[in-house]
């Protein structure tokens, strides 16, 4: 004797209201009540749980096993909606009794899918609090997947668990959503090595997870583009451009495609517009992820070449191809998982051959990799403008400003190097024109201070163009370098002005600014030094402002003792300058006595 059909399909339709409630109608919950339909499922699988306990207590229903299974999903469904309910310790104790009543079952086709959903859900509940019990739950997972693909079963979707005839079982719709399920545990994964700072397996699992994607064509190309994107950036702070370049080619690939797609709509009504508009801002920011590629890696090359001064051809070749390198045993990963870092299934060489992966060594090869980060720069910046994403458009103006910072290393004939810095220029007090500080401070202070800084490198060009002249310098030059030094002071000051309250009464800075103002301040001392003049008043008053700066610094490190750590050097060099600065101040007043 049989468990009559009518009671499976009471318990289907049951089943069927409560997926329509957690994934359709939730979504539309009102605000005053956001767990509206997850409330109203967990009623009906209270209902639900009941009627099978009854079947299960029947002589029929004792050993079935897809019964067994129904009734571990209820629970699992339970554990799931107070999960998402934020009731932790109740969703714990379903997926316990969920475990518990299909522990002995778990390899069994009717089972298996309800076990690896388990499995994921105990990951999801344990991932802030226990990371590493999160970890074990998800392997377990992992083994079961793998234990039993090797078997050759085809399991049973939960779905069908409560199909009333095993006839309407589909094997194809059951393997693909256990390999979804097997991609969510990698997913899972990825994330806890990241929270456990295995960043190496985090950023190997995140791989394979967007590899599993491609194959199964199962993943929303923006969503996918985005993370290629990102994850090269972790490649590229390892050095492993290779890898950097591929994920950023793999991620606008994907978004051309769709892109092409979106073109060939012939509705261009509300919603081809939102997909437009979501697609043009995630354009940008896989742009944005090129323009730190691109700076990165000059960045990292200039490193490189300076380490290497004398044996530029014998050691400078740095590898930028993880699966060459010789990675700390520590990071957790082998070999062979450095080997399998690209995609298969899509061709993307068009798309890499487009900038280097390789270490730059020659200047011609550095404005290569410039002129295209620089186009992404321009693309970026079609959608971040000053005007609606103002903090957005400033840091990618800082990227520029950085990437012709990064360039001007490669670039030999001074007056090059001069053009690249005025260019920064431009860019940066264009911002700082332009934008309240009272509403983008931290943004100004950055900006003070790279202008500062950039106008005392062009007072280095041009000094050592002087010295490298033979001829005497003329009054024009001689004009120029005191108003460059006088524009490099104006924007250190502006900088050292917005803590004017703490610098009054030498308190303590806020910390995250600290060396940054000291910097300033001990540049400010420098740069009166760097004036140019024959006239001893002029020289004694730049050399006093001098003393009265660095005297500032050392008193205010004396004061609070843990900044002398963030500015060891200079520090020296002001508490010398304390002592040897009032002997030149006396000369100076006795020449201009004298005079």
């Amino acid at each position: 004797m049989t468990i009559n059909k009518e009671a499976f399909v009471d318990l289907q339709e049951k089943y069927q209201k409560v997926i329509k409630l957690l994934l359709k109608d939730s979504k539309s919950d009102p605000e005053n009540e956001p767990y509206l339909s997850q409330y109203s499922a967990r009623q009906i699988l209270i209902g639900m749980k009941a009627n099978i306990e009854k079947l299960l207590r029947s002589p029929e229903g004792s050993e079935n096993v897809k019964l067994t299974a129904m009734y571990g999903t209820v629970y699992l469904y339970l554990g799931m909606v107070a999960i998402d309910t934020e009731e932790g310790s109740i969703g714990e104790k379903h997926l316990e009794k969920c475990r518990e009543i299909i522990e002995k079952f778990e390899h069994l086709p009717e089972v298996v899918l309800v076990a690896l959903n388990m499995y994921n859900q105990f990951g999801i509940l344990w991932a802030q609090l226990e990371p590493e019990k999160s970890k074990a739950y998800l392997n377990k997972g992992a083994s079961l997947y793998q234990s039993f693909k090797t078997s050759g079963k085809v399991p049973i979707d939960i779905s069908e668990l409560f199909e009333p005839s095993i006839e309407a079982y589909n094997d194809e719709v059951a393997l693909r959503n256990m390999e979804k399920m097997y991609t969510l545990t990698l997913y899972y994964l990825a994330q806890i090595f990241g929270k456990l700072n295995e960043n190496f397996k985090s950023a190997i699992y995140c791989h394979i997870t967007l590899q599993r994607q491609l194959e199964m064509a199962d993943y929303d190309p923006i969503d996918w583009a985005l993370n290629s994107a990102t994850l090269s950036q972790f490649f590229m702070e390892k050095c492993g451009f290779k890898q950097a370049r591929h994920h950023l080619a793999a991620s606008l690939y994907i978004l051309d495609k769709y892109k092409a797609e979106l073109d060939g709509q012939v509705d261009r009504g509300e919603e081809y517009e939102s997909k437009l508009e979501t697609f043009n801002h995630r354009n940008a920011d896989v742009a944005r992820c090129w323009i730190k590629y691109g700076i990165f890696l000059l960045g990292k090359s200039k490193d490189r070449l300076l380490a290497h001064t004398e044996d530029i051809d014998e050691k400078c070749n740095l590898v930028s191809d993880l699966s060459q390198m010789t990675i700390s045993d520590d990071a957790n990963v082998t070999s062979e998982d450095l080997q399998n870092l690209t995609f298969n299934g899509i061709d993307i060489t068009l798309y890499e051959e487009q900038i280097s992966d390789k270490i730059i060594l020659q200047s011609s090869d550095a404005k290569k990799v410039f002129l295209k980060t620089l186009y992404y720069v321009k693309l970026a910046q079609e959608y971040y403008n000053l005007e609606s994403l103002a903090s957005d458009y400033i840091e990618i103006v800082q990227d520029h400003s950085q990437l012709y910072l990064n360039l001007s290393f490669f670039e030999d004939d001074q007056d090059n190097q001069a053009k690249l810095q005025k260019r920064r220029i431009d860019l940066l007090e264009h911002v700082i024109n332009s934008v309240n500080p009272q509403y983008y401070m931290s943004y100004c202070r950055y900006i003070w201070f790279e202008l500062g800084q950039t106008y005392s490198d062009i007072i280095d060009i041009k000094s050592q163009k002087l010295r490298e002249s033979n001829q005497r310098p003329t009054p024009q030059a001689l004009t120029k370098i005191n108003s460059l030094v006088s524009k490099s002071i104006k924007h250190f000051e502006s900088l050292l002005n917005s803590f004017k309250s703490n610098v009054a009464e030498r308190e303590k800075l806020p910390e995250e600014a600290e060396k940054t103002f000291l910097q300033a301040y001990f540049h400010v001392a420098a740069l009166h030094g760097r004036y140019i003049s024959m006239d001893k008043n002029t020289q004694l008053s730049n050399v006093e402002q001098q003393y009265e700066h660095y005297k500032y610094i050392a008193e205010y490190c004396e004061k609070h003792a843990a900044a002398q750590k963030l500015i060891p050097m200079e520090l020296g060099v002001c508490k010398d300058m304390v002592i040897l600065l009032p002997v030149k101040i006396l000369r100076l007043k006795e020449s201009a006595a004298a005079s």
